[in-house]
Formats: structure tokens, sequence, C-alpha cells
């Protein structure tokens, strides 16, 4: 896959984490995923949800062990079940295989601001500020991908404003939070991407 055209390219490199499941149906098309895992250099683990078609299930044999390596783009869906978060974040898998490489997640993203960046502190002191980004699809859709960059990038991008466009780098992360609920405390995971570098794509309009 050629990422220089990309606007949304996902490359992961993990070990599978549970069967396929059936997730939906759209355009005459079933549609499985399944948890994939991906260590980070710390030792950590991020568990991200992998989606694809019925007929690459078919062919990829997902009982297979060892390494597998996706590419794709990065999907949000708003879920209006009630229950679960309200942005549901997956990788779309376009291309898959088993493969010997080492952990790998890398994703490159390319789209607009579409809420006030948040600028806040860490417990530790350190400056990270909370980025939602719009990424355009086919058919007049967009992904909204909630995306964090940490220090110097936080404090700069806390000026950006709704409509700065960005090229990003960085990777999919999960993070397990406790949320207080009418019924007690419940354990929940979001999902945002870590930004390594970025640039603006209009920097004569900041």
């Amino acid at each position: 896959m050629d990422m220089t055209s990309e606007t949304n390219y996902v490359k992961l490199c993990g070990v599978i984490a549970g069967k396929p499941e059936y997730s939906h149906s759209s355009r005459n098309q079933e549609f499985y995923s399944f948890p994939l895992q991906v260590q980070r250099l710390s030792g950590n683990t991020d568990t991200l949800n992998i989606v694809l078609r019925k007929e690459q299930l078919a062919e990829l044999e997902l009982k297979e062990t060892g390494m597998l390596s996706v590419e794709g783009q990065l999907r949000s869906f708003n879920n209006r079940r009630g229950h679960g978060a309200k942005l549901i974040i997956t990788v779309f898998a376009k291309e898959l295989y088993f493969c010997d490489d080492d952990y790998e997640n890398s994703v490159h993203l390319s789209g607009t601001l579409c809420k006030e960046p948040n600028l806040r502190c860490t417990p530790m002191g350190r400056d990270i500020c909370d980025l939602m980004l719009a990424v355009n699809r086919r058919y007049g859709r967009s992904d909204y991908l909630p995306c964090i960059c940490w220090g110097h990038n936080a404090r700069q991008a806390s000026l950006w404003s709704v409509g700065t466009e960005l090229s990003l780098e960085g990777r999919i992360q999960s993070r397990n939070y406790i949320k207080l609920t009418d019924e007690g405390p419940v354990e929940k995971t979001a999902f945002e991407v870590s930004i390594t570098d970025v640039k603006l794509l209009n920097p004569e309009a900041e």
C-alpha cells in the first residue's frame, strides 16, 4: 500500500488475542472483528480492534498463530446503542498476512481540527493536549479521531483553532480508565493516537 497518497494509513504488527466475531453488515457485505495485541517498547501492551470483510477472514484462516501484519485505516463510529463507549475506534483492515516481523504500531493522518484543543497537565507535571481530528473518506463521510500530543507539541497545539489542517504521525494506544456511573464504578477503554510528529498544512492561516 502506498501511504504517500493516503490521508489515513495504519500499519500494525501484533498477536491475535481473540476469536473473530460478527461485527456488522454494510453495502451487502458482512464484517467481523477481532482484538490484536501490540507490545510497546516499554513492555506494556495495546489491544486494538481490527475489522475485516468476511472474504478476508476466510482467506486468512485466523486460527493460525504468530505475528500478524495489518495495513488499513483508522475508523470511528458513533455508538447510539446507549451502552459502551460513545465513540468506537477500530482499524479497518485492507491487507492482512502472517509474518516474522517485530511489533509495529504506526499511523499517518491528515485532517482538520474539529474541536478546540484542550491543554492540561498530568499529575507528573507534563503538558498534554487533546485534539479531535476529522479525516475525510469516501462517500462523503469523515472519521473523528481523538489524538494527544505532549510537551512542546502540546503547548503549540493549544494555540491552534478549529479548522486548522494537520498532518501527523504517531501510534494508536489503548488506555483503561474508571468511569463513575449510577450503578457504581465501571472500567472502560479509550483509544487515541499518541502523536510523535505533527506539522501544519496551512501555517499561513495560524
